[in-house]
């Protein structure tokens, strides 16, 4: 296990800034994730870490030693990419034994030819090590094929076991179920978490896939425009986001955000009346987002945002009512179990009202959360 440090990252390409002075610490044994739209930078800050990527100022740390002057290969850090990196010609033992033959074997042990009359503890050990990665993955029984007679998960386990094999000190995964199906990715998912735990080592996973972030890590790190905007539990991002950005890139539906006005002390948007949580100075224009989950639909006219249901998801486990209002140019999303909401039509006017116990976000004309008065905040987190 290894911890990692970040201190004040900044990468330009030319004109072009890619990473805005990112600082991150990540604990040994912790699985991390980095997750943003693609283009944020993510992927240049782990090709930083792995030594595959100079960058233009700040410093790397492995367990608190400088690794800025260190090659990839004494960084002794392993990286699983998208596209698998595997060698269509060799079978599955050979992929998983070349970074051990590598290291291990001298040059003359590694020639094709006269390479088996030498060193025949060295192999004997490399091929140990092969054997235990693959029972370890459960994938002994395709260690004679090639990668082209494996399906897309056993070619995602290969790499993994490939960058396993050594026993790095940490794991650098980039993006790497983005070639799957839908179904086979859950799968992953639930692998990937399960392989961190029997490993207990580190991992720093990046991602545009906030289910894959969600599901899987102790800590995401929400990345846009090369500047890391939040670090937190997974929770914490969902329910407390520091900034707006943060708040409509987690959660699927989408976060509703909508614009209310403070006048004497008390928030409105549109005829709405909202608690008055929060310290916002009277004519200010805030932003106001509450998740799907926290509205729901009445008949009557009072206390709610009328509109005209414009499209109906039905999901299985939950129905997503999108409601056009004058609220907002995008229609409101409500989300409710599909059994409380059989009656409702396409075309239909409804009422859109806040549940009582919906945890309602401000946001500052500039983004950044508005943080509800101590007292409300003790009772939130008491209550």
């Amino acid at each position: 296990m290894a911890a990692i440090e970040l201190r004040q990252l900044v990468k330009r390409f030319g004109g072009a800034t890619i990473l805005r002075d990112v600082s991150l610490s990540v604990e040994a044994g912790e699985f991390l994730t980095v997750v943003g739209p693609s283009g944020c930078g993510k992927s240049t800050l782990l090709k930083i870490i792995a030594g595959l990527e100079e960058q233009t100022s700040g410093e790397v740390l492995i367990d608190a030693q400088p690794a800025d002057h260190l090659r990839p290969k004494a960084r002794d850090i392993a990286m699983v990419f998208q596209s698998y990196a595997l060698y269509p010609h060799l079978t599955v033992f050979d992929n998983l034994a070349l970074p051990l033959r590598m290291r291990w074997l001298t040059p003359i042990e590694r020639a094709p030819m006269i390479g088996r009359f030498v060193g025949s503890a060295a192999r004997q050990r490399v091929a140990q090590a092969v054997h235990d990665t693959a029972a370890f993955l459960e994938i002994s029984h395709l260690l004679d094929r090639k990668p082209g007679q494996l399906s897309g998960g056993q070619r995602q386990r290969v790499a993994l076991g490939r960058a396993l094999v050594r026993r790095p000190k940490a794991f650098l995964m980039d993006e790497p179920l983005s070639n799957l199906d839908a179904r086979l990715r859950v799968s992953m998912r639930h692998e990937l978490a399960a392989l961190h735990r029997r490993l207990g080592a580190t991992f720093v996973y990046v991602t545009h896939d906030q289910s894959e972030a969600m599901t899987m890590s102790d800590r995401v790190a929400v990345m846009m425009d090369g500047a890391l905007l939040q670090v937190d539990s997974p929770q914490a991002v969902y329910d407390r986001p520091s900034h707006r950005s943060v708040a409509e890139f987690i959660g699927s539906p989408a976060i509703n955000v909508f614009p209310a006005h403070v006048e004497h002390g008390r928030m409105r948007a549109d005829s709405v009346l909202l608690p008055s949580h929060w310290d916002v100075a009277d004519n200010q224009t805030v932003t106001v987002g509450i998740r799907p989950e926290g509205l729901t639909l009445k008949a009557d006219a009072h206390g709610g945002w009328r509109g005209e249901v414009a499209h109906l998801e039905n999901m299985g486990a939950d129905l997503f009512v999108h409601v056009r209002t004058q609220l907002c140019d995008k229609a409101i999303v409500v989300r409710m179990p599909p059994q409380h909401g059989a009656g409702v039509k396409i075309g239909e006017t409804v009422t859109v009202t806040r549940l009582a116990s919906a945890l309602t976000l401000v946001f500052d004309r500039d983004g950044q959360r508005i943080d509800p008065r101590r007292e409300i905040l003790s009772e939130v987190v008491n209550g």
